[in-house]
């Protein structure tokens, strides 16, 4: 700690008042959305991107660890100063500029996604990633994590729509990976390692990115089935007759209660309970004309009801089922253990009996929702901390759930990231060699280890940790 006290001093000769060592701009940065409390040295928030220059060259100098954070919205604990030194804020780098000739946006780091689409609706462009907290989240988080959220079946995750990179390597040198065009073949790929990296091999302070023509129209429907399995299926038949929904959304039974009481309104009446698909397809008026007949045709086939939105309030009514359910799951427990698995759509009915059983066998409520098209469920086992059997079940069951994705040939994660909550799971995803091959990759970028040292690599059971007892503006509790 000493160290980092000198090498923090040296670092307020150089930039002066944007270093802050108060103890309440130091705990402002100690967690992020996962709510652990990591106390670090100083915060740093640059003025313009060089200070992140400077910065790095002293803590690779005096070794200090540097983690960065956009607003701190990550669940897994990504940009929790684990190991203290110091944290940079990328608040005020959050400039953005759009080239509507090329489709292209110039971001910095610390733009927050919910501006950078609107800045390109403006000009007739569309920016699909979409995580739950874009009006708070940041694209350099999103470009750290490789976040996606309800548009990535048809459009894709932040890793399609980068173009170019710029920022800082972990001793201080500036780069660029690729630049602002369409094709890019000079040199090594570094610009997709830096991609889902969690700054880990440097940071990211602006980026180019790709957008999308706005849709000139859209079209709502909600549907309910008998059980999983049925709602599975028929999400698999829509599939393979090339239909490709902008967003399709799955709710499990649980998760549609939560919601019908936090909404007091039951989805279908007569059918509470019901596990619930909200799609919505987006294109041209004429597209959506001919894909219309064709859903709809395949809902009065497989499903038990549905309703079709008429207005822009319809619509709202409809998409309120899915935005309740997350911070309703509190009523079924204080704690949650949030996993972002995948799973093949091949396997989507083995999962469903999987998860089923799984409820049964560790008694505690594990209500499931998530985005369908690319297979990404968002698995939320509850469970009361201060019960030691509820607990202990919550453990095992993850550990369960964990293993089985991956025996399915799934992923353990689809666009939250490993951080410090999934350490324990990254060797059931990856073989000895493929780790190592990772940590190589780390070592070659950051021989000296200060970029989000204590992530992705080492073993943290983070939900043994006290948790802060604060809200945060994007909880949905």
């Amino acid at each position: 700690m000493q160290a980092y006290t000198s090498a923090t001093r040296k670092l307020k000769r150089r930039l002066g008042q944007v270093v802050d060592a108060s103890r309440a701009g130091r705990w402002a940065a100690s967690f992020d959305s996962s709510k652990i409390s990591f106390l670090p040295a100083a915060v740093i928030i640059p003025r313009q991107e060089a200070d992140i220059g400077v910065v790095l060259e002293l803590a690779n100098r005096h070794r200090v660890p540097v983690t960065v954070r956009g607003r701190g919205t990550t669940l897994m604990g990504s940009a929790a100063p684990v190991n203290g030194g110091w944290v940079i804020d990328m608040l005020r780098l959050n400039k953005i500029s759009i080239d509507a000739d090329a489709g292209m946006v110039h971001a910095q780091a610390g733009a927050t996604t919910g501006d950078i689409q609107r800045a390109a609706a403006v000009e007739g462009w569309f920016y699909p990633p979409d995580p739950s907290s874009k009006e708070y989240c940041t694209i350099g988080g999103n470009i750290a994590c490789n976040a996606g959220g309800m548009h990535g079946g048809k459009y894709g995750v932040t890793r399609d729509f980068i173009i170019a990179l710029r920022g800082f390597l972990p001793t201080g040198g500036f780069v660029e990976w690729g630049t602002a065009t369409k094709k890019f073949a000079a040199g090594f790929n570094l610009r997709d390692l830096w991609i889902g990296s969690e700054g880990m091999l440097g940071i990211v302070t602006g980026a180019v990115l790709k957008l999308v023509p706005q849709p000139a129209a859209r079209w709502t429907l909600l549907t309910s089935f008998n059980d999983e399995a049925a709602a599975l299926t028929a999400a698999k038949v829509l599939f393979r007759a090339r239909v490709q929904p902008a967003i399709c959304e799955f709710l499990d039974r649980e998760s549609v209660l939560c919601a019908e009481r936090a909404t007091g309104k039951t989805v279908f009446p007569g059918q509470s309970g019901r596990p619930v698909i909200l799609l919505e397809l987006a294109g041209s008026k004429g597209e959506l004309k001919e894909v219309e007949r064709e859903v709809l045709a395949w809902a009065k086939q497989h499903t038990l009801a549905f309703k079709v939105a008429r207005s822009r309030a319809q619509v709202e009514e409809l998409w309120a089922v899915r935005r309740k359910c997350s911070g309703a799951m509190f009523e079924l427990g204080d704690a949650k253990l949030n996993e972002d698995i995948v799973v093949p759509m091949r396997n989507y009915e083995k999962f469903a009996r999987f998860l089923a059983q799984l409820k049964r066998s560790s008694k505690l409520p594990i209500p499931t929702f998530g985005h369908l098209a690319d297979g990404n469920l968002h698995v939320n086992i509850m469970y009361h901390r201060a019960n030691r059997a509820e607990t202990k079940a919550a453990e095992h069951a993850v550990q369960k759930l964990m293993e089985t994705v991956v025996s399915l040939g799934g992923a353990i994660s689809g666009e939250h990231g490993i951080g410090l909550a999934k350490t324990p799971f990254l060797r059931i995803q990856h073989r000895p060699a493929q780790v190592k091959a990772m940590q190589a990759v780390k070592h070659a970028l950051d021989p000296r280890g200060i970029c989000n040292p204590g992530k992705m690599f080492g073993v943290v059971r983070i939900w043994k940790y006290p948790k802060l007892q604060i809200k945060l503006p994007w909880d949905h509790k």
